[in-house]
């Protein structure tokens, strides 16, 4: 539901825009509000399930997400629904690391958590591109305030099973860190910022690069305050692991690059092959089939077979070619080049998310499992706005730089211009896959386990 609600919105904006009079900026704020909130405040709602107690840190975000969903859908102003999906982020920044230290915690490190972690990893990945499928058969079926009102039911129905099933967890004694979570909280929310501004002013925009300036400010204000805290919002002893640190960055790289398939294939369904929204849509269902198949092939069989390393350098390769692929596509291309690549996506996309989701909480105390798997859902917040603002940075200098064949019409103009940008980014993310294989092959080794050796 949280994933899954940071793309359903993109296929209502045109109707959201109608109804609501949203200028072109402020419509842009539907989608950044939400990923400013999350983002900004992934950090300090981690550490609260640590000190407050996962139960009930995951059932009040479900709680909030649920209450500003049914706020948004009968929203009769641009700017009531902005503050929804504000509210939306905040209940989504602490039920989503919720969620993972909850699973971290109840199931032992193996064979059990693997399994676990497959099942998070294809609703948590596979939720972007169902995100599209099921908000345009929402829109056609019925109107745009659906994709906000959806999410009541659900929610309601997850808070039940929560409180229900999920046993308690208590609450730590100890200090809050209100220094660190400031400092944490505006300094990720900067940067945030500045890479969703990026990706619509450009780099060298004034305000882009003072909100980046200022969100690595703060930031470095935050390690410092980290290292003398007595409950650290995070606790840097937390990127001492090699392998920890190493997932989390290959993490972000992996979701950098896999953004320009996301992005960009949307547009080129729609606008070059002329497919309509649902049917676009409809048109990612095998990525998350096959992402479905492999993340459970992954952390069923595979993993306890040929080791985390194996799998995550496979997965990463498989992401690289099929990135490669997309470089291929011209305006006489059809729907089987796509497929072909989705299908490789969604594969390596599986066979990569479940080790590195189990490398970056490996050995992680249960004290600290909040904090741990706040970091993972950083990881993947930055990687993925830093990933979609550096891919529509190359296609926009690319599209700009095109030299056009003379005598073409204007569709074709379009055509060209548009698959000029887009080979161009995705040339950009099978670099950052690149550094990804490098990280999951040299960087992410763990120490052999210690042999015991008995004694007479």
């Amino acid at each position: 539901m949280v994933v899954l609600d940071m793309s359903i919105v993109n296929v209502a904006l045109p109707h959201m825009q109608q109804a609501l009079d949203f200028s072109p900026t402020g419509l842009s704020w539907v989608v950044n509000a939400y990923s400013l909130a999350f983002g900004g405040l992934l950090l300090l709602g981690a550490r609260s399930g640590d000190l407050l107690g996962r139960r009930p840190t995951f059932l009040a975000g479900i709680a909030l997400f649920t209450l500003a969903s049914l706020a948004g859908g009968f929203a009769t102003t641009g700017g009531a629904l902005v503050a929804a999906r504000v509210v939306q982020g905040i209940g989504a920044a602490f039920a989503a690391p919720a969620t993972l230290s909850l699973i971290t915690t109840m199931f032992p490190e193996g064979r059990e958590r693997n399994r676990a972690m497959g099942l998070f990893t294809a609703m948590s990945i596979g939720g972007a591109s169902l995100g599209m499928v099921v908000g345009g058969i929402l829109i056609q079926v019925a109107d745009w305030r659906w994709v906000m009102l959806v999410n009541v039911p659900i929610g309601a129905a997850v808070a039940t099973a929560a409180w229900i099933a999920v046993p308690h967890t208590p609450r730590r004694h100890g200090r809050f860190d209100f220094a660190g979570a400031t400092t944490s909280t505006l300094g990720v929310s900067g940067l945030v910022y500045g890479f969703v501004h990026a990706a619509s002013d450009g780099w060298g925009d004034t305000v882009t690069l003072v909100s980046l300036a200022l969100g690595v400010a703060l930031l470095v204000a935050f390690v410092n305050i980290e290292r003398t805290a007595e409950e650290p919002i995070t606790p840097l002893s937390l990127f001492a692991s090699r392998v920890r640190s190493g997932a989390l960055l290959a993490r972000g790289f992996l979701v950098a690059g896999a953004m320009g398939a996301f992005f960009f294939l949307t547009q080129y369904l729609q606008d070059v092959l002329d497919l309509s929204p649902i049917r676009a849509g409809l048109a990612f269902l095998p990525l998350t089939a096959m992402l479905f198949l492999a993340s459970q092939a992954a952390s069923r069989v595979l993993m306890e077979r040929f080791g985390e390393r194996l799998l995550m350098v496979t997965g990463a390769s498989l992401t690289l070619l099929s990135l490669a692929w997309l470089t291929r596509l011209d305006a006489g291309s059809g729907y089987a080049d796509v497929l072909l690549s989705l299908v490789v996506l969604g594969l390596g996309n599986g066979l990569a998310f479940v080790p590195l989701t189990t490398s970056a909480l490996h050995g992680v105390q249960p004290q600290e499992a909040g904090a741990a798997s706040g970091l993972v859902n950083v990881a993947q917040q930055l990687g993925s706005a830093l990933g979609l603002a550096g891919l529509v940075t190359v296609s926009g200098h690319a599209s700009r730089s095109v030299d056009l064949a003379p005598g073409l019409d204007a569709v074709a103009r379009a055509h060209e211009t548009f698959l000029s940008g887009a080979h161009a980014a995705f040339e950009a993310a099978t670099v950052m896959l690149v550094v990804t294989i490098f990280l999951v092959t040299f960087v992410i080794r763990r120490e052999p386990a210690p042999v015991e050796v008995a004694v007479e």
